[in-house]
């Protein structure tokens, strides 16, 4: 459904009104105008770069991802993944292989540049080049108590009968609701083109490194001619990452190819108490802070926040009163705790569990094959870290453990 047929039978001042708005064209944002524009709604996508564009990024395609794509999305995958070295700070290394595919990996630009193709064929209309500079849902801006005024860079305003934030974890959106943080931690990475014999040797293979500092890890992620190679602990030792990102590719061999990019990016993760909407507003992915902490996977938390976020939306934008409108946010939020939640719940109490005890976690992986085929579970999304603490005893006295 295009935005041109939508605006037909519409008076003309309601034609001036999206039904919804969403700020920030990553996964997100895509999915996010892809569900609503799926609902028949007339959606605007705005994004502030030009598409596409890079972002640090692992690019590793869990099974939770897969499954919240659009139906028929085909996957740019640069690798498939059907074995895991696991080192400790580069020692003890240990490899795990599996029949089945364990995840892909994509390279950010395509994949979210496929998302947003996505949007645009489901109707959704997409801006570039626009930076959004605040949220107004009250004053002279706002004709109406049914509408939110976005403002953009020169002075433009938008209006929409609601408003869907992904503009990332230091967006406007998320600081016009109020989103609070409690976990800040810094990613380093640098894309690095190898020759053929090098690549050939980490087909099919990752590695992943559990890290000198509390709570870090590192990763290799292959693909196709180029590496991904990155590193990320808690924010406040930016010299001591970095440190780390430079022995952990001089110990792997990489020391002499020159990296394509080398970027950094802050992942943050939302305070328990931390809102989820205001008004007609409504925040997901980075914007809300939802992440898994130990791992700090972000694709599938934004894939499966923005569809959620999506749909509400549509049914805020539906919402005659202040009353209705607050009601279908509270069913939005009350829906991403019950799942998302409940998972970083875990993830929390698992990243306490690896910053004292990397070690045993590294021996459980590599040396208890339960454990392994739950690590290999959980990638292909056959089941999440939630459901085996709730299901696994053993699982759940080390937590509990970890908790006194």
């Amino acid at each position: 459904m295009s935005s041109e047929n939508a605006d037909a039978g519409r008076e003309p001042e309601e034609s001036l009104v999206w039904d919804v708005v969403v700020v920030g064209a990553g996964p997100a944002g895509a999915s996010a105008a892809y569900a609503a524009a799926v609902a028949g709604r007339r959606v605007l996508l705005l994004e502030k770069a030009e598409l596409p564009r890079y972002k640090t990024c692992g690019g590793g395609i869990i099974g939770f991802s897969r499954d919240a794509l659009p139906p028929g999305f085909e996957l740019p995958l640069k690798d498939r993944i059907y074995a895991v070295t696991f080192s400790l700070n580069g020692k003890l290394a240990r490899t795990r292989r599996s029949r089945r595919m364990l995840f892909g990996l994509i390279n950010r630009p395509e994949f979210d540049a496929g998302l947003v193709e996505e949007a645009q064929k489901a109707g959704a209309e997409l801006r570039t080049g626009a930076s959004v500079v605040r949220v107004e849902q009250h004053g002279p801006a706002v004709p109406d108590r049914r509408t939110v005024a976005v403002v953009l860079a020169g002075g433009e305003t938008v209006l929409a009968r609601a408003v869907v934030g992904a503009d990332g974890s230091a967006g406007r959106i998320g600081a016009h609701v109020g989103v609070k943080l409690d976990q800040v931690d810094l990613g380093l990475e640098a894309e690095i083109p190898v020759p053929a014999t090098v690549a050939e040797d980490w087909a099919g293979r990752v590695l992943i490194d559990w890290g000198p500092m509390p709570g870090s890890y590192g990763w290799v992620f292959p693909k196709g001619d180029t590496l991904t190679v990155g590193v990320i602990s808690a924010r406040g030792d930016g010299a001591g990452t970095k440190r780390y990102l430079e022995d952990f590719i001089a110990r792997l061999g990489l020391a002499g190819f020159e990296p394509a990019v080398s970027s950094g990016h802050l992942t943050r993760c939302r305070s328990d108490d931390s809102p989820l909407s205001r008004g007609r507003v409504v925040v997901c992915g980075d914007a809300a802070g939802l992440l898994e902490p130990w791992t700090r996977e972000g694709i599938s938390f934004a894939l499966r926040s923005g569809r959620l976020a999506g749909e509400w939306a549509v049914r805020i934008a539906e919402a005659h009163d202040a009353v209705d409108a607050r009601r279908q946010a509270l069913n939005y939020a009350f829906a991403i705790k019950a799942g998302l939640g409940v998972e970083m719940g875990v993830g929390r109490r698992m990243l306490k569990l690896f910053e004292r005890r990397p070690g045993l976690l590294h021996a459980v992986l590599t040396g208890f094959r339960p454990a392994w085929k739950s690590f290999a579970g959980i990638t292909r999304g056959t089941t999440s870290l939630a459901e085996l603490v709730r299901t696994h005893p053993l699982a759940q006295r080390a937590l509990h453990a970890m908790d006194r």
